[in-house]
């Protein structure tokens, strides 16, 4: 049998086990078969006229979703797009015809630099720049200090693979002030945007405020079958609107997307400061119970999560650890971790996501599910 076929089998079981156990933090999009993912889709109600006409290249529900997102952003206009990864393409590369330099400032472990297959370059014609290596948030100070002129700042907030973090409110302003000083415009990759109100202590229209633009994800933190949007000024967001179309995402009908979209906006935008609060909860009985599991070294990042999610680190071989959690769910029902990646040499890493099923989580829950999973590394 071939290693894929080998992965293969493992992510069924995975799946299998994840979907039947009766104790987890968060639920993965993997677990919901097509007809409990289109049951929970006609579920509603939907505050949106159902007995309206279809959506045909973006009017009617797709439209209501635009209208809707504009209002909670405080922009001037917002336009669906199919994928994150095109909406942020066309945004970076809709700057740079503007303000004349094809060159972005961002950080080398945001998502165009990680997950895009060099798509700013390859596709846009794009060219980056990165004022820090470091894993964090880059600093004002070293916005200021790019050798070079650059067109757009793009800061990704939260910074998913540094850990889910964010600048505080300070720094933040520091950081859209040194890009404003370079006369750059300002991107937020702000897939994860909607839950970044708790840290910040800022409504959303203010954080998004401080931005020339803003993109937002429909799936990653509100469940949504699929889809982004870009938000800012009217006349900006009508160009994305040509080069969407450029792309390839001028798409014939949308309403499951946008009626998926439209229910997270409802259902889990106003559950998301609950989710960090939680979180914060979990993530703090974790740094103890690994603490006193015997482990030989764990860490807990960041130590307050930012948001609701967070990273673990530990010291073995990502599979071993993989296989420790699939035993577990599958011999106790209890899912606390999922899937482990390599971190560096003799570490792994893994994502931690708190939603809805873990808001039910004490401590104690979280003690003796590290102790069960220590158990089977």
């Amino acid at each position: 049998m071939s290693d894929s076929d080998d992965e293969t089998q493992r992510t069924a079981r995975l799946v299998a086990a994840w979907r039947a156990a009766d104790r987890t933090l968060t639920r993965s999009p993997r677990e919901a078969t097509v007809g409990e993912a289109l049951a929970r889709l006609a579920e509603g109600p939907y505050d949106y006229d159902m007995d309206a006409p279809g959506d045909i290249y973006g009017d009617g529900v797709v439209a209501e979703l635009e209208r809707r997102v504009a209002e909670l952003l405080g922009t001037q206009d917002a336009a669906f797009f199919p994928s994150g990864t095109m909406a942020q393409q066309v945004a970076l590369r809709c700057w740079a015809g503007r303000t004349g330099n094809p060159v972005v400032a961002l950080h080398p472990m945001s998502h165009p630099e990680m997950w895009e297959g060099e798509a700013l370059s390859t596709v846009s014609g794009l060219r980056v720049v990165h004022p820090t290596t470091a894993a964090r948030q880059m600093t004002a100070e070293e916005v200021g200090d790019v050798a070079e002129p650059f067109g757009t700042l793009m800061l990704e907030l939260p910074l998913r693979e540094a850990g889910f973090v964010l600048p505080t409110w300070e720094e933040l302003r520091a950081l859209v002030e040194a890009g404003r000083e370079r006369e750059a415009a300002i991107h937020f990759d702000g897939a994860r945007l909607w839950e970044s109100t708790v840290h910040f202590g800022r409504p959303l229209p203010e954080i998004a405020g401080l931005a020339d633009s803003v993109y937002v994800s429909f799936y990653k933190s509100l469940g949504g079958l699929s889809g982004a949007a870009l938000a800012g000024p009217r006349e900006f967001v009508d160009e994305t609107r040509v080069w969407r179309h450029r792309y390839g995402g001028q798409i014939f009908r949308q309403f499951p997307q946008a009626l998926a979209a439209l229910a997270g906006l409802e259902r889990e935008l106003p559950r998301l400061p609950s989710y960090v609060a939680q979180a914060r909860t979990v993530a703090g009985a974790l740094r103890e119970a690994l603490a006193k599991s015997g482990v030989p070294w764990s860490r807990v990042h960041p130590v307050e999560p930012h948001t609701h999610q967070f990273q673990v680190w530990l010291p073995y071989e990502p599979d071993r650890l993989t296989d420790a959690g699939l035993r577990q769910a599958e011999e106790t029902g209890t899912v606390l971790f999922r899937r482990w990646s390599a971190g560096g040499p003799g570490l792994a890493v893994t994502e931690v996501d708190v939603t809805e099923p873990g808001l039910s989580w004490t401590e104690s829950d979280v003690h003796e599910a590290v102790s069960a999973f220590v158990a089977r590394i």
